[in-house]
């Protein structure tokens, strides 16, 4: 009675496991992303919003420069009460440059956020209809990196689908490396 009892439970068991597993699917999210049309405008703009803030930057820094050549200068020259007034100047424009950069740093953060969550919504929302459509249990993301081993024999690579959904051409590959500002003129 107790190997009819015992061969029950692992019965049931294995068939719980083999029940549990579901088929499985992986993606790189990063790779996927880095094709997008999308993408690709979203990231001139934030690029060109990059170069605006770059030059406003430059020209605080041009500013200070300035400031601090002429009190070098003249700083024997002048009356403490002047001295103390351009000592003052420069420590203000140095806060105000420490503030720009602050702000700077903050406004560009939320502002590719605004701009890739679209993208990467899009993105989400693809990979969601192809595992769906192909009845996946589990889409493991490549690009997070967690992922210590898969069999790809026995994962769907949904790329070639997504990329299809999405429309972008088969051919098309991620680029190794993204263009920099200077490069894109």
């Amino acid at each position: 009675m107790k190997k009819i009892l015992l061969l029950f439970i692992c019965v049931f068991a294995f068939g719980v496991a083999a029940n549990a597993q579901g088929k499985c699917g992986h993606i790189n999210t990063q790779e996927l992303v880095s094709l997008m049309s999308d993408r690709d405008s979203a990231i001139v703009k934030i690029q060109a919003y990059a170069k605006d803030l770059d030059e406003t930057l430059s020209g605080m820094q041009d500013e200070y420069n300035t400031k601090l050549a002429e009190y070098q200068r003249k700083q024997g020259e002048w009356a403490p009460v002047v001295r103390e007034s351009k000592e003052r100047d420069i420590q203000e424009l140095i806060q105000r440059i420490q503030q720009f950069q602050q702000s700077a740093q903050q406004d560009m953060g939320q502002m590719q956020q605004e701009l890739m969550a679209p993208v990467v919504k899009k993105a989400q929302d693809a990979i969601t209809k192809i595992a769906k459509a192909n009845d996946l249990t589990y889409v493991y993301d490549l690009a997070v990196g967690a992922l210590i081993y898969f069999d790809e024999a026995k994962s769907m690579n949904l790329l070639p689908l997504v990329k299809k959904e999405l429309g972008i051409p088969a051919e098309k590959i991620a680029p190794t490396q993204f263009a920099t500002p200077e490069e894109t003129k």
